[in-house]
Order: structure tokens, then C-alpha cells, then sequence
């Protein structure tokens, strides 16, 4: 399964030069993730309100190309590895031509928000990802 975001790089989303600024593409990865979510019927607001969380564990990322002020970008998110308690999206943006402007690897814990420790990502969660081609 792979699942495609669309972004818009705005004014407030760039440096001085009308580069987006690095610490925006993490956003941009973020948003695909919740809407992946989303796409699949789960609400990160009903999680929190059962104590579950997921949370950025490790992320290694690639700044390939710079993205500008109008581009109109898209993130595709497809899941890597998913294990019990984690999982590992494998996340790029790409321009209109699909030239990758930004790589990265991401793995999400799936916390007890209470405890603060590792808990099974919530079944209907596991069995949607786990039914995907990845």
C-alpha cells in the first residue's frame, strides 16, 4: 500500500531565499502519517483518549533537492517493517515530475501514554497494515 499526501509549500514554510526550511519537511512527513490514519478509519484523538500514542523512536533522512515557495509537492508513505509494538514508514516527497526532493525512514513506537512505555499497536490498526503490499 502506498499512500499519497499533497502539500503545498507556502510563504510561512521557507528561509530567507524561498527554500523550504529543513525542519519543515519533518511536518510535511508528519501530516501524511496522521493522514494515513485517517485514511483507514483511525482517529489519533480517540487513541489519546484510550492512553495510546505513537511517538518518533528513530529517523534517518535524506535532503536530496530544495523545494520552493508554490511547489505543490506530494508525500508517498508506505510502511517498511511492522512489528508488535512498531512500526517503520519509509516516507518521500516528490515534485510534480516525481523527482524525489526528500527520503527519509521513520520508526514509530506505539506507546501507553499513562506509563509511558511500549504497548501493542491496537489490533484493527495492526491487521489494516499487516494487510497491506508493502
Amino acid at each position: 500500500m502506498q499512500f499519497e499526501w499533497p502539500v503545498t509549500v507556502y510563504y510561512e514554510d521557507t528561509d530567507a531565499g524561498g527554500v523550504v526550511y529543513h525542519s519543515n519537511y519533518l511536518k510535511y512527513f508528519e501530516r501524511a502519517r496522521t493522514e494515513l490514519l485517517r485514511s483507514i478509519g483511525v482517529s489519533q484523538q480517540v487513541l489519546l483518549e484510550q492512553n495510546i500514542g505513537f511517538v518518533v523512536r528513530h529517523m534517518d533522512i535524506d535532503f536530496l533537492k530544495g523545494a520552493r515557495l508554490d511547489d505543490h509537492l506530494t508525500v508517498l508513505t508506505t510502511i517498511a517493517e511492522l512489528k508488535k509494538a512498531s512500526l517503520t514508514f519509509c516516507q518521500e516527497i516528490v515534485n510534480p515530475d516525481g523527482k524525489t526532493l526528500c527520503r527519509t525512514m521513520v520508526k514509530v513506537a506505539c506507546i501507553d501514554n499513562q506509563r509511558m512505555r511500549p504497548t501493542a499497536i491496537p489490533q484493527a490498526i495492526f491487521m489494516e497494515f499487516s494487510g497491506s503490499d508493502r
